[in-house]
């Protein structure tokens, strides 16, 4: 109760959303069920409770059934909890004959029965609550005055996702997809939303396909497939797993002239192939994969050693923004067109200092560096001599909005697009 009363007043924020994830009835959710219940009690006006459930169609019957979502709200019940909206979820709309049930048999109004159907893009559901009035409903729960609707932007950018044309086929390569015969494509959701926000922007459909690298390890041949795609792109990680097959995604990306774009480790394991491969150092590796190897290409940052040593992995790598310096004449550079820019960070390891003029002689320009020039930001291969070879230890795509893409991500896509 005291931290969501504090995220209140610290945020000074007319309405603020506290999500408690999770099922009804699960013991974890317990203690923050019963904060939210003392809370409601302690402000009865400016609090409500707003419960998704989900709606049902079985195949065989076609009818949406409502019996599920009645026994989810007993069970909420159960901890003194009475939602006051209903946000139905299911693969059609709900109808005014079942909204009237669940109004009905879960003691809510009929209008706070707002219909969630299933849509084409994640995009498309706050404008489908609109036309249900869920913002107007809660204003009027609040007794607030109407506040001025400013969807327009964001409608524009829906259609404009709508009409996109084309398609650009581009190739995640990571190693925490797979979840027995599924793909876990969530486990990068901040990196497809940023691609699809840069896609969304330049007008073009997106196909996103996932694939293990731990595939491609024991397969080198696997690669091939990697020819039928515009762009390829790796993501942050930790851990050994996956790893060779990663580098090889790179090599043959580098190679075929295959746009490659690496994040945090994506760049860490660039760097590497790139002192294995062009340098000529075949044991090049990272502290990381071995921490007794000579040729650590990539090495802990110096600030980071005592920590590991004293076993303080809490919140102790290095979080948050931080300043870039680019350099000019660069495609770090022609997309972000300004030399400071603030980026932010989550990682341990750094380009080890003792190779980065190596590197720079065997033709990797690191158009990013801290202002002191000491950490190595961003990696990159000239456009002479590849589309778009690059890599940025930061996390480019936690700053990536859909009315705001990030310039990198798409001058990716922009050079897939030429691909």
């Amino acid at each position: 109760m005291r931290r969501i009363e504090l995220a209140v007043r610290i945020n000074d924020a007319d309405i603020t959303i506290i999500e408690v994830g999770g099922t009804a009835g699960e013991y974890q959710n317990a203690i923050f069920l019963e904060a939210a219940r003392q809370l409601k009690i302690k402000h009865p006006k400016d609090v409500i409770f707003v419960m998704v459930s989900y709606l049902p169609v079985p195949g065989k019957l076609g009818e949406m059934k409502t019996k599920p979502t009645q026994n989810a709200v007993r069970q909420m019940n159960s901890y003194g909890v009475h939602p006051d909206f209903i946000i139905a979820r299911s693969e059609n709309s709900v109808d005014k004959k079942r909204k009237e049930k669940i109004a009905n048999m879960c003691g809510v109004l009929m209008e706070h029965v707002i219909s969630a159907p299933d849509v084409n893009s994640i995009y498309d559901v706050p404008l489908n609550f609109e036309k249900d009035g869920l913002s107007k409903e809660i204003l009027n729960f609040f007794e607030l005055k109407s506040k001025q609707n400013h969807l327009k932007p964001w409608r524009d950018m829906v259609l404009k996702a709508h009409s996109a044309k084309g398609e650009l086929k581009i190739a995640i390569v990571g190693k925490y997809f797979t979840t027995g015969d599924y793909m876990l494509s969530d486990a990068y959701i901040s990196v497809i939303e940023a691609l699809k926000a840069s896609s969304i922007d330049l007008g073009i459909k997106l196909s996103l396909d996932w694939k293990d690298s731990v595939v491609y390890e024991r397969d080198r041949k696997q690669l091939k497939e990697l020819s039928d795609y515009d762009g390829i792109l790796i993501p942050g990680g930790f851990g050994s797993t996956g790893i060779e097959g990663m580098i090889s995604t790179i090599t043959y990306a580098r190679e075929k002239k295959i746009p490659y774009f690496g994040l945090c480790y994506g760049m860490q394991l660039m760097v590497i192939e790139y002192a294995r491969n062009v340098l000529g150092l075949s044991r090049a590796t990272s502290h990381e994969i071995d921490p007794s190897s000579s040729t650590q290409i990539i090495t802990l940052m110096h600030d980071q050693k005592m920590k590991l040593k004293q076993k303080d992995y809490g919140a102790s790598m290095r979080l948050g923004a931080y300043p870039c310096s680019v350099a000019k004449e660069t495609l770090a550079y022609r997309a972000y067109k300004q030399e400071k820019i603030l980026e932010r960070h989550r990682h341990r390891y750094e380009v080890n200092p003792e190779f980065v003029g190596d590197l720079e002689k065997a033709g990797l320009v690191f158009s990013g560096k801290s202002p002191d020039g000491i950490l190595m930001e961003i990696a990159e291969l000239s456009q002479k001599v590849h589309p778009f070879f690059l890599g940025t230890q930061f996390h480019p795509e936690f700053l990536a909005r859909p009315l705001s893409p990030h310039p990198l991500f798409s001058e990716f896509l922009r050079s897939a697009l030429k691909k």
